[in-house]
């Protein structure tokens, strides 16, 4: 799947509304975020917990510039969680972690502004 990072970048194609709807967005909690060695870019292992229905999830994310480990756990961002896991270094990604890019085209992560229960679907 390509990713276009370019803020420039004309909008995307019309789509119909229930293309939106095939596309589940959560809320969760990270409650665990460790370094990713492995990781051809630089990147962070996070666990999310996206509460009761779908449980605790596991995401490679590329957001080493403006995050450190120690101020992950606890931050709640929202992730794609219907698509197939991935599999990245020797680790297999089940959810894509969003965010937007900065001026440079580091990732700054997506999250609600004011806390939220986990598992809440983007609408």
């Amino acid at each position: 799947m390509h990713m276009n990072h370019d803020p420039a970048a004309a909008p995307a194609e019309t789509i119909g509304f229930d293309h939106f709807l095939a596309v589940d967005i959560r809320v969760g909690t990270i409650v665990a975020a460790e370094t990713f060695p492995e990781a051809r870019k630089p990147a962070y292992k996070l666990l999310i917990d996206f509460g009761p229905t779908i449980g605790r999830k596991r995401s490679s994310a590329q957001i080493t510039e403006h995050y450190a480990l120690e101020d992950l756990s606890g931050m709640q961002v929202a992730a794609v969680v219907n698509f197939p896991p991935r599999q990245i270094g020797k680790m297999m990604s089940e959810v894509l972690t969003l965010g937007f890019p900065d001026e440079d085209g580091k990732v700054v992560l997506f999250h609600p502004s004011v806390p939220v229960p986990n598992g809440g679907r983007l609408f």
